[in-house]
């Protein structure tokens, strides 16, 4: 079987309605035990024919039950293992990725296991890159323990650690969020293997301390890098400005910032996209407005996300002038994206403009972005009341025909 038809499968087995994938997906969350199956939640009952606002509705259930399910997963599984006797086949790093990380959201831990062990009977594992897609597969999976026994193993499988496959152990440790694990496997690892951490292992354990929100230890790292003699890079400063700019420690940043361009570290893309956030969520949106003109004067080319947080800004005071944004947004041929939508959709619906609303939903669903059934009902609702049935009967029709939606929509009652 071929790479590409393998997918199709994962993703076919993968994309059933949300009513049969409830039932299926009620595991056991531990990796290391079976699977047991438990209740699903009833879907959101149909809205009564009265002449109030309508309600969307799950979508229809699948024939499919959990005992099929989770026998043609496992057939599935069997298959890639039979697959990967290919070499090409185990070069490819995207099915690898979307598989495991399909198998962890639906919590087939099990499945996932004998998938990455079957790639070590492979000469491949003898190389350090190979075994560090393995190691950084379990993270992503947030199986750390595997990652860590793994790791333990290459030199039983003649695979030598290096900082490499250090630093892919201590991204695991973050990707499987066990943060408890971090400073103790930095500290102790490198002493038993005389491995050097070098600034990509000091930027991981920051990382992990930002996304524990311990901004002062991760402060306290970093200072320790320089007394350790060794020097931050640019992912370093990215990474403490974006965890004090989203924390709301805006002045912290900005002195962040100030020691980021002393150090002759010019800032990129992901700076000012933090900064810009930051500007927003402090309100000061002219100044964000000039940081996006500044980064256009330094050719860096601001991208949705930069565009977004000014449009997530002036829809969260109620200010039409979002529109702009959005209008030049599509003028730089930044395409919009599902945060768009999800951003000035409420405002819109809020103010009245279901036109444009209209325009935004059907964008929307031609690029197969999944926004809210809410936002969209109300749209059509709007639609309604300012007696434009046909376009709202349109849209009810076109999200309903769409079967990546796991949404249905109703037109409301209209009195005669």
């Amino acid at each position: 079987m071929s790479s590409s038809s393998l997918y199709r499968r994962l993703h076919g087995l993968f994309n059933l309605p949300r009513s049969s994938a409830a039932k299926s997906n009620k595991l056991n969350p531990s990796p290391l035990s079976s699977s047991t199956n438990e209740p699903s939640h009833s879907p959101p009952s149909s809205p009564t024919n009265k002449p109030r606002k309508s309600k969307p509705t799950a979508g229809s259930a699948s024939a499919a039950t959990p005992l099929t399910v989770e026998r043609r997963l496992q057939k599935f599984v069997s298959k890639f293992i039979k697959s990967s006797e290919s070499e090409r086949f185990r070069a490819r790093h995207g099915i690898f990725d979307s598989t495991v990380r399909r198998l962890a959201v639906h919590k087939k831990f099990s499945m996932i296991e004998d998938l990455i062990e079957a790639q070590k009977k492979y000469d491949d594992i003898t190389d350090e890159g190979f075994a560090i897609r393995l190691i950084m597969l379990y993270g992503k999976a947030g199986m750390f323990s595997h990652a860590r026994k793994l790791f333990d193993e290459l030199p039983e499988l003649n695979c030598e650690r290096t900082v490499k496959s250090f630093n892919a152990l201590l991204a695991s440790c973050v990707n499987a969020k066990e943060y408890d694990q971090v400073e103790t496997i930095f500290r102790d690892v490198p002493q038993e293997l005389s491995i050097e951490a070098n600034v990509i292992s000091y930027n991981i354990v920051i990382n992990a301390y930002c996304e524990m929100d311990a901004l002062d230890k991760a402060i306290l790292f970093f200072n320790n890098m320089e007394k350790n003699g060794m020097e931050p890079d640019l992912v370093t400063f990215n990474t403490l400005l974006a965890a004090y700019y989203r924390k709301g420690h805006f002045l912290d940043a900005e002195n962040m910032w100030s020691v980021m361009k002393n150090k002759n570290f010019a800032p990129n893309l992901i700076s000012y996209n933090a900064r810009l956030r930051g500007m927003v969520q402090e309100k000061r949106l002219q100044e964000g407005i000039g940081l996006l003109a500044e980064m256009e004067e330094k050719e860096i080319k601001p991208n949705v996300s930069s565009y977004n947080a000014l449009i997530k800004g002036f829809c969260d005071d109620g200010n039409l002038e979002a529109k702009k944004w959005y209008y030049k947004l599509k003028e730089k041929e930044a395409a919009p994206n599902r945060s768009t939508y999800r951003a000035l959709l409420p405002l819109l619906t809020e103010l009245g403009d279901f036109d444009m609303a209209l325009e935004l939903c059907k964008e929307a669903i031609d690029n197969r972005l999944v926004i809210n059934a809410a936002e969209v009902q109300r749209v059509v609702d709007g639609l309604v009341e300012a007696s434009k049935i046909e376009e709202a009967s349109d849209l009810v029709q076109l999200c309903n025909s769409n079967n990546y939606l796991n949404f249905k929509l109703e037109l409301p009652q209209t009195s005669t």
